[in-house]
């Protein structure tokens, strides 16, 4: 995610995000999302502004192409301020935890049923 000043126009972020698309493809990765979200107000001002335009891109790759677009992001006067997170490992343990969820609901499911029709017929003898 990055920044943008906010006096910067759509074109000029569009090519900016077009420098970066090329930029991470020469380097063997790929932008699979690329999201603006426009002009917002900042949580505090850098460099007396307010405002500035966000901009989301989800990039599959290496840390090659990585550290190039951060050494970029320092020298570009148009980028107020950046973040880099790294996510696929937090998605691997997501999605081991979300299978186990997802077995336990089955074997919950399995084995509840049987028990509910068994305490449904002791209440109605009581």
């Amino acid at each position: 995610m990055y920044i943008a000043v906010p006096e910067s126009g759509d074109e000029d972020i569009a090519k900016l995000n077009e420098a970066i698309t090329a930029l991470v493809e020469k380097g063997g990765g790929s932008v699979a999302v690329q999201d603006g979200w426009g002009r917002r107000r900042l949580a505090y001002p850098i460099k007396k502004k307010t405002e500035g335009y966000y901009v989301l891109l989800e990039i599959s790759g290496s840390g090659q192409e990585i550290a190039e677009l951060e050494r970029r992001f320092r020298v570009n006067d148009m980028v107020m301020r950046y973040l880099t997170v790294r996510v696929d490992e937090d998605r691997k343990s997501a999605a081991k935890k979300q299978a186990k969820r997802d077995k336990r609901k089955n074997n919950n499911g399995a084995a509840g049923s049987g028990s509910g029709a068994a305490e449904a017929g002791t209440d109605q003898q009581a």
